[in-house]
């Protein structure tokens, strides 16, 4: 991912046609409503996954045609209610996608391509760095509304409905309810899977400059706070000596910025737009490798010498004033900046109260001290 006009959707390209070259059976995605995928690889992609090579397909969703299919089936289901309440269907012409939804069609594709196993390597061409980090967080949000709005404990209460109803002088919500907010978890915690798998890897493409280190800056912090960490920093459209010494020097200085905390690939700067096989061979990006995007946020136990438990969390980047934790029941809200997480506690942590906090090095660490209520007693 990247900021928008950083070049995000040919480094995708780029990366997908070299594994591809290699032998690799490879996917490339994108959820962009035009056909930027297509352009760069000189081939029109679109819902229907089109073989490019051999050994690459392209595949760009349509949001609206998956929108229609969801809708259908939740007015085939929700018939009873609809009647009810005097409400007429919607007609498949007439709708139009919500916001977000061509979000959730990119990770429904992407968690299809995964389970189908067809492809060796999959390349997301993720939105603009805002809407790539929402649709991360995305399967772990709304599933954590779905229970708490329609909580599984409350299927216990299915007897009492008739009876609710007949006071109430009206049918109750049936079971379908609850049965589509499971099917919804299912579904959301399949994707939220593939995107927590250890072998994900996530990329940051920017353009050197101080846009692009403003972005590169916000983006490392969000995907921090996701446990997240960007295996490569591609630092795109890197100009040669002879261009302006202007533009020159704007570059060296954040390429030199980034390189003291990232692992830099320097692509080059073609002087026109690439298009095509030939270009994107030249763009040199860099190869797809076994690392990993996933942080671990470990508990360290200090009881014996300090009697707490502390929690260690790489936030990279973040300012101390700009720190907020809040204990939620078993949850802790932490927030950084601009960007928010409710994260679930450990469970070692949840017979715990927090004793405080600080941020050192780029690590916010968290001190826990054992409920003498909840904490397991020795003998």
């Amino acid at each position: 991912t990247g900021p928008g006009g950083s070049g995000r959707t040919t480094i995708a390209a780029a990366t997908a046609l070299a594994a591809a070259r290699e032998g690799t059976r490879t996917l490339v995605l994108s959820a962009d409503r035009t056909d930027t995928l297509g352009t760069v690889l000189g081939a029109k992609t679109g819902p229907t996954p089109t073989q490019v090579t051999p050994t690459l397909t392209a595949w760009r969703p349509d949001a609206t045609a998956g929108f229609r299919d969801d809708l259908a089936a939740f007015q085939d289901r929700a018939s009873h209610v609809l009647d009810l309440l005097g409400a007429s269907r919607l007609d498949p012409e007439e709708v139009t996608p919500l916001p977000g939804a061509e979000e959730l069609t990119l990770l429904r594709a992407l968690r299809d391509a995964a389970l189908s196993e067809r492809h060796e390597l999959l390349v997301v061409d993720l939105p603009p760095t805002p809407q790539a980090l929402a649709l991360l967080s995305l399967p772990e949000e709304l599933r954590r509304y779905l229970r708490r709005l329609l909580p599984a404990e409350r299927q216990a209460a299915a007897g009492l409905r008739p009876v609710l109803g007949r006071l109430a002088g009206i049918p109750m919500p049936s079971e379908w309810l609850y049965e589509t907010a499971a099917r919804w978890d299912t579904e959301l915690g399949a994707v939220q899977a593939v995107l927590a798998d250890r072998q994900a890897v996530l990329r940051l493409v920017a353009e050197p400059g101080p846009a692009g280190t403003d972005a590169v800056q916000a983006a490392s912090l969000a995907l921090a706070l996701r446990g997240l960490r960007p295996d490569t920093l591609v630092a795109n459209r890197v100009v040669p000596e002879d261009w302006p010494a202007g533009l020159v020097a704007q570059q060296r200085k954040a390429l030199e910025e980034w390189q003291e905390s990232y692992d830099v690939r320097a692509v080059p700067h073609l002087g026109h737009d690439p298009r095509g096989d030939d270009d994107l061979g030249a763009l040199a990006v860099p190869e797809v490798n076994d690392t990993t995007s996933t942080v671990e946020w470990p508990v360290v136990d200090h009881l014996a010498e300090d009697g707490v438990l502390v929690w260690h969390i790489p936030l990279p980047g973040a300012l101390r004033d700009e720190l907020d934790l809040v204990r939620r029941g078993d949850e802790l809200v932490v927030s950084a900046g601009q960007f928010r997480r409710i994260v679930p506690l450990p469970s070692v942590l949840r017979r715990c109260t927090v004793a405080g906090a600080a941020l050192r090095e780029g690590e916010l660490r968290i001190r826990f001290a054992p409920d003498p209520d909840l904490w397991p007693r020795t003998p």
